[in-house]
């Protein structure tokens, strides 16, 4: 085995959570693309952190969309950025899945299960290891 193919197989950890902080930006930017059209569907935010001012909430959106675009590009380029964005979403992650945990056992246990093996990824993987 060469240590091309070593160093391809040590990375698949890191392509995992690099693909999930993609999708977690992509969900932000449709959110945000939601909250930003001031869609009808959207429940009353009133009580909320940004109150009923939609384009904050899409701004807010946006930010985190482009944290975890960031952080999956990093990820995938060995650097520190992605591995710290992705220790801090990934215990984001699985904060509040066991807050929903007794609302929607199913996705709760669905976002733990994803924050562990997002954790568990980059903690396995060696620091300046990427997809390359």
């Amino acid at each position: 085995m060469s240590t091309h193919a070593a160093e391809r197989r040590k990375s698949g950890w890191v392509e995992f959570a690099a693909v999930v902080m993609f999708a977690v930006g992509s969900f932000r930017v449709i959110s945000a693309i939601a909250y930003f059209a001031n869609s009808h569907k959207i429940d009353d935010l009133s009580n909320g952190l940004f109150s009923s001012n939609l384009w904050a909430w899409g701004l807010w959106d946006l930010i985190i969309a482009a944290l975890a675009i960031f952080a999956g590009l990093s990820l995938l380029g060995g650097g520190a950025f992605g591995r710290v964005m992705g220790y801090i979403f990934g215990v984001l992650v699985l904060v509040q899945g066991f807050t929903v945990l007794t609302i929607a056992p199913w996705y709760g246990a669905l976002a733990i299960t994803v924050g562990l093996l997002v954790i568990y990824g980059i903690a396995r993987t060696p620091p300046g290891v990427g997809a390359s």
